[in-house]
C-alpha cells in the first residue's frame, strides 16, 4: 500500500503581517448600522468592525455609542500594527458618523485628511407619477 496523503508545508502564515505606516479608514454610517473598515493605501483590508459585530442588536446598532465602539475596535488593531497616519472617508447619513470621527481624532493617530464621500444624485431617478384620488 502506498500512502497517498502528503503533508503540505505551509510557508509563513496565512495572514501577511507586513508593516504598514499609512492607512485609510472608511466609515459607512447608515441609519441602522455603522461599519468601520481600515485598509492600507492599496485598498487591502487590515481590520473592520461594525456595531452589529460589537454585540449591539436591533435599533441600538444605529446609535452613536455603537459607532464609537466599532471605531475603537478598529483603532486598537491599527495601533497594534503600528499605523501612525490615516486618511478618513466618511459615507452615509447615519447618527454614528460624527461620533466615529471624534473617536478617531481622539485616539492619537494623525489624520491626513477627512473626506465626505456620501453619494449625491445630480437630479437622480425620475420620481413616481402623481397620485390621483
Amino acid at each position: 500500500m502506498i500512502n497517498m496523503s502528503k503533508t503540505i508545508k505551509r510557508i509563513g502564515s496565512r495572514r501577511n503581517e507586513h508593516r504598514v505606516l499609512k492607512g485609510v479608514i472608511y466609515v459607512q454610517a447608515r441609519f441602522n448600522n455603522t461599519i468601520v473598515t481600515a485598509t492600507d493605501v492599496r485598498g487591502q483590508v487590515i481590520s473592520w468592525s461594525s456595531a452589529g459585530a460589537c454585540g449591539f442588536k436591533g435599533t441600538r446598532r444605529g446609535t452613536p455609542f455603537a459607532a464609537q465602539t466599532a471605531a475603537e475596535n478598529v483603532i486598537r488593531t491599527l495601533m497594534d500594527r503600528g499605523i501612525g497616519r490615516v486618511e478618513v472617508m466618511i459615507s452615509g447619513p447615519g447618527r454614528g458618523r460624527d461620533t466615529a470621527l471624534r473617536t478617531i481624532r481622539r485616539s492619537g493617530i494623525l489624520l491626513s485628511f477627512v473626506r465626505d464621500v456620501t453619494p449625491m444624485p445630480h437630479n437622480g431617478c425620475r420620481p413616481p407619477k402623481k397620485r390621483r384620488v
